[in-house]
């Protein structure tokens, strides 16, 4: 018995040999992670502006170009970080993406043009990519399987405060350095140089507090090629395939607040009401940071709910939630007034209720000869929806109106709501709680 509640932690079930402190760096790494994650595009609008000098009817398409080439960068490091850890381990691994990042990060202000820009952001993107590979595998080698619902809406809570903690600390240095008389150019290398700093540190902490040793192969360790045949033949469990479609939704709307929330508010400050870049990057990092409070509110409600009922309609609340906080941003055309609080709360909430509500489906349906194929296809399938929200987000942003990425991602969410509202009609009567699980061989 004794042994048994040593292996209970944050009320959570851990697997053998993983201590307390164990979970609690994995949990810092999971906050640190999506801080820096959100650190780099928000605060992108200042960097082009002040630094680079690039005119602001140009700040879509740039913002997307260097997304969407960040992305490719990590999916093809996710496909070579994933063996690398099941052979040297979790902590090495992630260890070295956090110094990766700070490396990114301590020069991304020093690029005198867009090509040096993107190099640095690569440099970022493949830290990134080491990172999120391990926070995906520790979750599995940590936790046991009855206590996957509950680490998973714990991992959500954490992610939340480290968005907000870029939002209300990160963000606002540039405008508290800046009156505290240091320049624009000056405010931005102290920022990025402390951030980089941060990382580095977490990066050290990483190799002292993870566990140990290699574990089982993750979900990334298998090629490419073996992920996209195993995943595809893996669809033909539909609430596989409405998983993978969530997904796309998901990612999507993750990378679409984390660069066109701030780059739209901050243009319209500085454009329409005179404030200096600084200042406006600091209220777009409140109005961001009202999002991700009520993503932060709402991780463990929608964890709670997808366990109370069915994965597929806790899914089809998140994806309405979504489509409507996106399409209402078509009404704002002013984001400083009150209705784009309304929007930010709604999208707040839709963003991470698709996060969840989609990783705790493709869970439940991934089956065990195929696992790691499945949550792999289901982690290109969020790539993919980066990639989209990146390329036609930037296009719409610069050429029809900033709402414009919200909009059409409204529309997609809208459309895969539609998809698993017919699903869960066909499904009535089966019990979404046991795994449908179909010969992928």
């Amino acid at each position: 018995m004794a042994s048994q509640q040593e292996r209970r932690f944050l009320g959570l079930n851990l697997a053998e040999n993983v201590s307390g402190p164990n979970v609690l760096t994995f949990y810092f790494a999971c906050l640190a992670a999506i801080m820096f994650a959100s650190f780099i595009p928000q605060s992108q609008p200042f960097l082009l502006t002040e630094f680079l000098g690039i005119p602001q009817e140009r700040h879509g398409m740039v913002s997307g170009l260097l997304n969407f080439w960040a992305e490719i960068a990590i999916i093809i490091a996710v496909a070579i970080f994933g063996p690398l850890s099941d052979r040297f381990g979790r902590r090495p691994v992630t260890g070295l993406g956090f110094l990766l990042m700070s490396v990114g990060i301590a020069l991304y202000p020093h690029a005198t043009n867009i090509s040096e820009l993107l190099a640095m952001r690569l440099a970022y993107a493949v830290g990134l990519a080491a990172v999120t590979t391990t926070i995906v595998a520790l979750v599995a080698d940590y936790v046991r399987d009855e206590s996957r619902g509950r680490a998973t809406g714990l991992q959500g809570v954490m992610n939340g405060v480290g968005a907000m903690i870029c939002v209300f600390l990160l963000l606002q240095l540039p405008a508290i350095l800046q009156s505290s008389g240091a320049t624009a150019h000056e405010a931005g290398i102290q920022t990025y140089s402390l951030v980089a700093a941060i990382s580095f540190i977490t990066g050290l902490l990483m190799f002292v507090g993870l566990k140990p040793g290699s574990r089982a192969p993750s979900e990334h360790s298998e090629s490419l090629l073996v992920i996209a045949r195993n995943g595809l033949h893996a669809a033909r469990d539909p609430r596989i395939a409405l998983a993978y479609g969530a997904s796309f939704v998901a990612r999507g709307n993750l990378m679409i607040v984390g660069t066109f929330f701030t780059l739209w508010v901050t243009n319209y400050g500085t454009a329409e009401m005179g404030m200096s870049r600084a200042d406006a990057l600091a209220r777009a990092g409140m109005i961001v940071g009202i999002a991700q409070g009520c993503a932060l509110l709402g991780a463990p409600l929608f964890g709670i709910m997808a366990d109370k009922i069915t994965r597929v309609r806790a899914l089809i609340i998140a994806l309405l939630v979504s489509a409507i906080g996106y399409g209402s941003t078509i009404f704002i055309t002013d984001p400083f007034t009150p209705g784009m609080i309304l929007c930010a709360v709604l999208i707040g909430l839709g963003e991470i209720g698709c996060i969840i509500t989609s990783g705790v489906l493709v869970a439940q349906q991934a089956p065990e000869s195929h696992r790691g194929a499945v949550i792999g296809f289901f982690t290109l399938s969020g790539a993919v929806g980066i990639l989209v929200a990146s390329v036609v987000g930037g296009y719409l942003f610069d050429a029809w109106r900033e709402s414009g990425p919200f909009v059409f991602f409204s529309i997609v969410a809208a459309l895969v709501l539609v998809w698993a509202i017919i699903l869960e009609r066909r499904s009535a009567g089966h019990e979404a709680q046991s795994p449908l699980v179909v010969d992928v061989a």
